[in-house]
């Protein structure tokens, strides 16, 4: 994500990113991060909330009207609304990429 937006900026189109890393992102050379405390899987929001998504990266999208200096971070004001222990991270159905390759997952010996 860091060197497409740095890629982006290069060629005149200015980029904003959403992470929960914006330190690392900052280090990497990105223009403007738009800091969330969300869960890694989750920068937009909790999966059907279509509103609080849209409030995310309407807040995201001002960071890029509103940032002025380079490598600047705006923390978003969000808070994950429930334990993160608590949340339910897996779809229903395995997505199909790791379905497709599940045999050699099991395979690999990951400790």
């Amino acid at each position: 994500m860091g060197l497409a937006a740095r890629l982006m900026e290069q060629n005149d189109l200015s980029t904003v990113v959403l992470t929960p890393m914006p330190e690392f992102h900052n280090a990497v050379g990105i223009p403007r991060s738009a800091a969330i405390e969300y869960p890694f899987a989750r920068p937009v929001g909790q999966v059907n909330d279509s509103a609080g998504q849209r409030h995310v990266l309407e807040q995201a999208l001002a960071t890029l009207e509103q940032a002025d200096t380079p490598g600047e971070i705006r923390h978003l004001d969000f808070t994950w609304p429930e334990d993160p222990k608590k949340t339910n991270w897996h779809p229903p159905e395995i997505s199909p990429i790791i379905k497709q390759n599940l045999d050699t997952i099991k395979k690999m010996n990951v400790s």
